[in-house]
C-alpha cells in the first residue's frame, strides 16, 4: 500500500516521502480500515516539524484525522465491514490503517467523506471550546486566524447561540466570507490595529479570545479583552510565544487558559461525548452549514496538496483523498 513517510523532523516538502509499505494485519479486536479521506490541519504540520505535543516515533507517517471504509471487522462483530467510518489516529496519511473497533465512529449515510474526513479535530474543538467558554447570548467572542477551518466552524456555532463573533484575518477577500457565516466584526490585522478596533467596535472589548495564532497576534488579542475577560488558547500558528503585558493581565483581572481537544475528550464523560458528536453531526449535516473545501489531491500528489495548503489566503480544507 502507499504510505506518506518521514524518517525525521522537518519542513513536510522536505522530510515526506511516498512509500510501499505492508498493509497492516489486524489484531482480534481490531479493524481494517481502507482509508478513503484525509484533511491537513495545522497540528499535522507541526508533527512533521517536531513541534506538537506528541513527539513521532521515527520512522511516521502523518495525519490526525479521516475517514474510509471498513475492510475486515473486529471478531467481537462490533464494528462490520462495509461500514464507513471516521476516527483520529496518529499516522493516518496512508491506503490502509487498522485500529480498536471502539475507537471508529460510524459514519451517517448523509454525511460525504470530504465532511467525514474533518468531522472531529475543528468542529469539535470548536463546540468544546464554546461550552467551556460559557459566552451566554450577546456577549463578544474574537477569534484569531478567524478565516481558518475551526474559525469558520466556531463562527457558526456562536451565531447559532446568539454570540456576537469579532475575527481577524490577514487578506480582504476573506472578510466577505466570514461575515456571510455570521461574524459582525472581522478585522484585517495586515492594515487595521486590532488592539484598537476591537474595543472600539465592541462596547469596551470582548468577553473571550480564542487564540490559534500566539506571538503578538495573540498579544494584541488578549488587550481586547474586557475586565475579567478570558482568553482560550488553543493553537501556535506564529509558532512565537506570545508576550504577556503583566499589568495587563493584573489590572483587567483578565485570564488565560490552555485547551487541547484531547485532554477534554478524556475529562468528560460518555454521555457528554455522545452530547458533543450528537450536536457536532447535527451542525455538520445541516443544510445550512457552510464546510469549504479548497482541494483534493491523491496521496501521490502530496507535494501538490502541501503547496496548496500554504497558499496565501486560501479559503477552505486541502484534502488527500484515494
Amino acid at each position: 500500500m502507499k504510505a506518506l513517510i518521514f524518517e525525521q523532523t522537518g519542513l513536510p516538502q522536505d522530510v515526506i516521502q511516498l512509500r510501499d509499505v505492508p498493509v497492516p494485519t489486524p489484531k482480534p479486536h481490531e479493524v481494517l480500515i481502507r482509508v478513503t479521506a484525509r484533511n491537513i490541519n495545522p497540528a499535522d504540520i507541526m508533527f512533521i516539524r517536531g513541534m506538537y505535543g506528541i513527539a513521532p516515533k521515527l520512522p511516521s507517517s502523518a495525519g490526525f484525522e479521516a475517514c474510509g471504509v471498513v475492510e475486515k471487522g473486529d471478531d467481537g462483530g462490533k464494528i462490520k465491514a462495509g461500514i464507513r467510518v471516521m476516527f483520529t489516529s496518529t499516522g493516518t496519511w496512508k491506503e490502509y490503517l487498522s485500529l480498536p473497533a471502539g475507537l471508529v465512529i460510524p459514519v451517517p449515510d448523509a454525511m460525504p467523506d470530504e465532511v467525514a474526513c474533518q468531522a472531529f479535530v475543528n468542529p469539535m474543538t470548536a463546540f468544546a471550546m464554546l461550552e467551556k467558554s460559557g459566552l451566554k447570548a450577546g456577549e463578544w467572542l474574537l477569534i484569531t486566524a478567524g478565516a481558518s477551518a475551526f474559525g469558520k466552524f466556531a463562527i457558526q456555532m456562536a451565531k447559532a447561540k446568539g454570540i456576537k463573533v469579532a475575527a481577524t484575518v490577514r487578506h480582504d477577500s476573506q472578510k466577505e466570507v466570514l461575515e456571510n457565516l455570521g461574524a459582525s466584526l472581522v478585522i484585517n490585522t495586515e492594515s487595521e490595529k486590532l488592539q484598537h478596533v476591537v474595543p472600539e467596535k465592541t462596547e469596551g472589548g470582548v468577553h473571550v479570545v480564542f487564540d490559534a495564532v500566539g506571538g503578538m497576534l495573540g498579544a494584541k488579542a488578549l488587550a481586547c479583552l474586557r475586565p475579567k475577560g478570558k482568553m482560550m488558547v488553543f493553537g501556535a500558528l506564529a509558532l512565537e510565544n506570545m508576550p504577556i503585558n503583566s499589568g495587563t493581565l493584573i489590572f483587567k483581572n483578565l485570564s488565560i487558559e490552555g485547551f487541547w481537544l484531547s485532554s477534554w475528550v478524556e475529562e468528560i464523560g460518555e454521555a457528554e461525548r455522545t452530547k458533543a458528536f450528537q450536536a457536532v453531526f447535527g451542525f455538520l449535516l445541516n443544510d445550512d452549514s457552510k464546510i469549504d473545501i479548497a482541494g483534493r489531491f491523491g496521496l501521490d500528489e502530496f507535494q501538490i496538496a502541501l503547496e496548496a495548503y500554504t497558499k496565501p489566503g486560501r479559503n477552505g480544507k486541502i484534502l488527500l483523498v484515494s
